[in-house]
């Protein structure tokens, strides 16, 4: 799926002028890379190294009201999407406020920032991205932005990428949206533990004197995240079953890293559309292997996975991503790890 390359225009557009209005409110002046002033860091994931900025806290805050950060004030941080919201919550605890820029409900593969997201980021102190080609806008915002004290970092840095669909016409298609690399790394808990590793990193960078207290948290999530690893690979390697089908390619890095074999009916883009030939191939594949259950995502159309579950009396169940929680999932308190565990148990229901 190609953007459209007038969103982005208009995108910027709008970002062009937010930034002339913010001169004279705004101390701030565009996000840079170690290798160039107007380059984002989305190309080698390294951290900016300006201080935090000195700008006024956001009206939105999602994290406690304790203790502030080293210059009396809390950071404010911008978090792309869910995964780096959550991850940033955790190592920032009550000395940040952490924002999501993308809605709760809202699939982000296509989300692009509005005017107010723009207007918090030249606010903010510290964003945090996955990088991978998750957040195509990452670039073209970054460069644009008057704030030149923003600390930026690419969370998937240092991560082994798994390349993107091998279907050549589709591979074209989704290399305009995420680059040639499948984005969906941190459905891998060694890979989440990397990027909350590299948040981590970054806040040391954005508050020195905190840095005990972020090392401290870090440590309490890798723990966490060992523990979540290992009931993985108990209770999956011990299954007869090692296929499954799912709605699109979101599953690589946790297939990996656990001996699985996922079939997508779609690509990595979740809103791409199977031809006919694609979904007779998975239809013969369900019925040829057995395989009980067709999976879906909460945030997408469950149509084609319903239609190929009709076809071979599979049942359908939702495996979730982890792209975005809806309003019910955080209010009842879900998480990566809730979530990653409910996972689990879906994948070895279906398994047995």
């Amino acid at each position: 799926m190609k953007k459209n390359i007038s969103t982005t225009l208009g995108t910027l557009a709008v970002m062009a002028f937010v930034s002339v209005a913010m001169l004279t409110g705004c101390s701030g002046t565009a996000a840079v890379k170690e290798t160039s002033e107007t380059e984002s860091t989305s190309a080698s994931g390294d951290i900016s190294e300006s201080p935090a900025a000195d700008s006024a806290k956001g009206e939105e805050s999602s994290a406690g009201t304790g203790e502030k950060g080293s210059d009396g004030r809390k950071l404010k941080v911008m978090a792309s999407f869910y995964p780096m919201y959550d991850f940033a919550v955790k190592i920032g605890g009550d000395k940040v406020e952490v924002i999501d820029m993308v809605p709760p409900g809202t699939e982000p593969h296509d989300w692009e920032p509005a005017a107010t997201d723009i207007k918090n980021m030249e606010e903010a102190d510290l964003f945090v991205y996955s990088g991978a080609g998750m957040e195509h806008w990452v670039e073209d915002v970054l460069a644009s932005l008057e704030n030149k004290k923003l600390i930026s970092v690419e969370a998937s840095q240092g991560v082994t990428l798994r390349e993107g669909h091998e279907d050549e016409e589709q591979e074209e298609e989704e290399e305009d949206d995420h680059g040639q690399y499948a984005p969906h790394v941190w459905l891998s808990p060694v890979n989440a533990k990397k990027e909350m590793e590299n948040i981590k990193n970054a806040f040391i960078k954005a508050d020195p004197d905190n840095q005990d207290y972020y090392e401290s948290n870090y440590e309490t999530y890798v723990a966490r995240f060992d523990e979540l690893d290992q009931e993985y690979k108990d209770t999956l390697s011990a299954l007869p079953n090692k296929d499954i089908v799912v709605s699109h390619e979101a599953f690589g890095y946790l297939c990996d890293a656990y001996s699985l074999n996922q079939i997508g009916i779609e690509g990595l883009s979740p809103d791409s559309e199977p031809d006919p030939a694609r979904m007779a191939e998975v239809i013969d594949f369900v019925k040829d292997n057995n395989v009980k259950v067709i999976f879906f995502e909460e945030l997408v159309s469950p149509k084609v996975a319903e239609t190929i579950a009709k076809e071979t009396g599979a049942a359908t169940q939702v495996l979730n991503p982890l792209e975005g929680l809806s309003d019910d999932q955080m209010k009842d308190g879900a998480d990566y790890f809730s979530v990653m565990r409910d996972n689990l148990k879906q994948l070895e229901a279906a398994l047995k």
